[in-house]
């Protein structure tokens, strides 16, 4: 399978979903989409965990099971946002007192 073929696949990324995930993914795709995938799987990685989930679903649809309403190239929350910062925070702290050794200007030194 090209490039080409690979990002045709029903479900983005789909070479790096955890199995649970594509478990869920998978329910919202009709018997064509899961017959790319399965085709796609046993000419790739032929995992067979991958492969029992995917066969499984194509039995519910044949069975009279019908796709989810769900989008299958969904934002994958399996894959963290890169972070929206840049370093140290900019935002002070709160204020630090010296330790209070004997000094009679430090507010946090009991007074008597």
């Amino acid at each position: 399978m090209s490039a080409d073929e690979h990002a045709a696949l029903p479900i983005p990324d789909y070479d790096h979903l955890p199995v649970a995930s594509l478990a869920h993914r998978v329910r919202s795709l009709d018997t064509a989409g899961l017959d790319a995938l399965i085709e796609y799987e046993e000419e790739h990685g032929a995992r067979e965990p991958v492969l029992t989930v995917l066969r499984a679903r194509a039995e519910q649809l044949a069975a009279g099971a019908q796709p989810s309403g769900g989008d299958p190239t969904a934002p994958q929350p399996e894959h963290a946002p890169p972070a929206d910062h840049q370093g140290p925070s900019s935002v002070p702290g709160p204020p630090q007192n010296p330790p209070s050794h004997g000094d009679p200007t430090n507010p946090s030194q009991p007074r008597g």
